[in-house]
C-alpha cells in the first residue's frame, strides 16, 4: 500500500465511523439549541431557587443559563468535528480522543436529565467508536502511522 492510498482510501468502516460522529455531532448541537426554547422553564427555575432577585436580573441570569450551555457545545462541536476528520485521515490520537470524549458522553448521560438528542448523539458516536476500532479501521490507521 503506498502512502497515497492509505491517505486517499479509509475503509468504509473509517467513513461510517467519520459520518457517524458528523451526525453525532448534529445531534449534540439540536440538543443544545433546545435549551433556547426552554426560557421560561428555566426563569421560573432561577426565580423559585432565588425570589428575592429582582427581574431585570432575573432576565440577566436567564439569558446567562441559556447562553453559556449554547456556547460550550458550540466549542466542543468545532473540537469534535475537527477530530473527526482527523479520524478520516487515520490519525490514532484522534480515535483515541474521540473514544475518550464518547465515554464522557455516556457517563453524563447517567447524571444528568438528558433530551432525545442527547441519547441519539451518545448512542451514534457509541456505535462510530466501535466502528473505528473494527479490523479495516485498524490496518488503516496503523498504514498511515507507517507512512508518516
Amino acid at each position: 500500500m503506498t502512502t497515497e492510498t492509505v491517505r486517499e482510501n479509509p475503509p468504509s468502516t473509517i467513513i461510517a465511523a467519520f459520518f457517524g460522529f458528523l451526525a453525532s455531532t448534529v445531534s449534540a448541537i439540536a440538543g443544545g439549541l433546545l435549551i433556547l426554547t426552554s426560557r421560561e422553564e428555566i426563569e421560573a427555575a432561577l426565580r423559585k431557587s432565588n425570589p428575592q432577585v429582582a427581574q431585570d436580573q432575573l432576565d440577566r441570569l436567564t439569558l446567562v443559563a441559556q447562553a453559556l450551555p449554547v456556547a460550550v457545545a458550540a466549542v466542543v462541536a468545532i473540537v469534535y468535528l475537527w477530530l473527526s476528520f482527523k479520524l478520516k485521515a487515520g490519525r490514532n490520537w484522534a480515535r483515541v480522543v474521540l473514544t475518550v470524549f464518547t465515554l464522557l458522553q455516556a457517563a453524563s448521560l447517567l447524571t444528568t436529565e438528558p433530551s432525545w438528542a442527547g441519547y441519539l448523539s451518545c448512542g451514534v458516536a457509541v456505535v462510530a467508536t466501535v466502528l473505528s476500532y473494527l479490523p479495516p479501521s485498524n490496518r488503516y490507521i496503523a498504514g498511515v502511522r507507517r507512512a508518516v
